[in-house]
């Protein structure tokens, strides 16, 4: 059940959702948002004769008094202590390369895993020649930004027993600057699955799991989910689908309501515009009503 969904595909934009509401309000380079007076001027915006214009194309956040622009679409620019999901590409000299979305592929170096055992010790040539046995092409992983490269590339570390090899699940593909960046990126939801926002913008939802294996190597591709799991993760997919759609931040909280409000829903109907629609607005209701 590892399937990778990309929510820009045109095909699915075009045929699941063409809602006839209005849209966010997107702002164009150069367009005035609000007047400056008693706002900061965050990133994405400059001054102009009194007022706070938009620099690049995208839509408003608002942190406080903070006022910036995230734009439509960007590539993830890492920073250490980031949470990513990846699918690693390439095997080479004591390193995995590592797809996170990024401009350039990011490295998992074979010093940067916690070995099974758990044991610390210096990696050999025959910890070089078994590298395979614990990661191989087109595995997915969760990790750490470890460092930043001079390039821009990321180093990444799996070195804490939360980070490892991805099993049975979904991996869903949104805009990264939509990921809200909070101290703690795995959730377990009340529905009775778990869901690992990366802030590369990949999320990874999969039953929960309490006899999940503690070195992170170990995982059953083979093992049946239960069909009510696997309908429970069809609806978290799908309404992060939404909440991407209308670009809202997506964490634990927006995702939980979201939930709450599909239930009305069956999980096919959640792919309908009006639907969409529907649990987009109740949602950002009740995140707005919360921070009153």
């Amino acid at each position: 059940m590892n399937i990778s969904i990309n929510l820009a595909s045109e095909k699915t934009r075009h045929s699941v959702l063409k809602p006839n509401t209005n849209p966010p309000i997107i702002f164009t380079p150069g367009e005035k948002i609000r007047d400056e007076t008693g706002f900061m001027r965050g990133h994405g915006t400059y001054v102009s004769a009194g007022s706070l214009k938009a620099t690049v194309a995208g839509v408003e956040q608002n942190i406080n008094k903070l006022v910036t622009v995230s734009p439509l679409r960007c590539r993830y620019n890492g920073e250490i202590g980031d949470v990513v999901i990846g699918r690693v590409t390439e095997l080479v000299h004591k390193r995995w390369k590592i797809d996170i979305n990024a401009r350039l592929d990011a490295v998992l170096l074979l010093t940067s895993i916690q070995l099974p055992g758990g044991e610390l010790r210096r990696r050999g040539m025959e910890d070089e020649q078994s590298m395979r046995s614990y990661l191989c092409e087109g595995d997915l992983i969760s990790a750490e930004v470890h460092s930043v490269f001079a390039d821009g590339s990321l180093s990444l570390h799996m070195r804490s027993l939360k980070y490892g090899k991805l099993g049975q699940g979904v991996l869903v593909k949104v805009q990264s600057n939509l990921i809200k960046r909070s101290k703690n990126h795995f959730h377990s939801l009340s529905a009775g699955v778990s869901v690992i926002l990366g802030n590369n913008g990949y999320i990874w939802i999969e039953p929960t799991n309490n006899n999940k294996d503690p070195i992170g190597f170990e995982v059953d591709l083979q093992q049946v989910v239960d069909i009510g799991d696997r309908q429970t993760i069809s609806r978290v997919r799908n309404i992060i689908f939404a909440l991407s759609y209308y670009k809202m931040l997506i964490y634990d909280t927006s995702i939980q309501y979201a939930l709450e409000e599909s239930n009305k829903y069956t999980v096919s109907d959640l792919l309908t515009a009006e639907a969409c629609y529907d649990i987009a607005n109740i949602t950002r209701h009740r995140l707005q009503a919360m921070d009153e």
